[in-house]
């Protein structure tokens, strides 16, 4: 059962990864453990409803798990996100396309823009999924958005200047 489901459904999870990590490394262990979580928790998927709406909440909720874990561990020390959102910087990889100034834009949102951006963007879900998945009402989804989307006009209006 699940193998049709990872055939259906894996490349789509296998990109939302990579779009949400900074290495391919990280992608990969962040598919397999969101795959691992479907089959310990497939008794609670609900057949009625669609199944990538499900499947993409538990992969944003495991790397945000695995964010805060990072966070909390004694080798990043980080006493705020700030300090978080620098080092990361760091760490990104850097972009091969022609809209590289836009993707390192994003990569610079505060991570609840950024997520939200990925899936409204690149994940090509609705206001109303979004909200689902990240367990928040549409206002909040649209305020983001419209917050995401100001701040990014900002920084491409003075390509120079990616800091937030």
């Amino acid at each position: 059962m699940i193998d049709s489901y990872i055939r259906q459904y894996g490349g789509k999870l296998y990109g939302l990864c990579r779009t949400l990590c900074a290495s391919e490394a990280d992608a990969d262990d962040l598919y397999q453990e969101t795959w691992l979580k479907v089959i310990r928790y497939y008794d609670r998927y609900d057949p009625s409803r669609e199944f990538e709406p499900w499947l993409t909440k538990i992969c944003v909720n495991t790397y945000r798990s695995t964010l805060r874990r990072i966070i909390r561990s004694p080798v990043f020390p980080f006493h705020t996100n700030e300090e978080k959102d620098a080092a990361m910087e760091k760490l990104a990889a850097p972009e091969k396309e022609d809209y590289s100034a836009l993707y390192a834009a994003i990569d610079r949102l505060p991570e609840k823009l950024r997520v939200t951006v990925i899936l409204f963007y690149f994940r090509d879900m609705d206001i109303t999924s979004v909200s689902a998945v990240l367990g928040m009402p549409v206002g909040t989804v649209k305020s983001r958005l419209h917050k995401a989307r100001k701040l990014l006009k900002e920084v491409l209006d003075n390509e120079t200047d990616l800091r937030f």
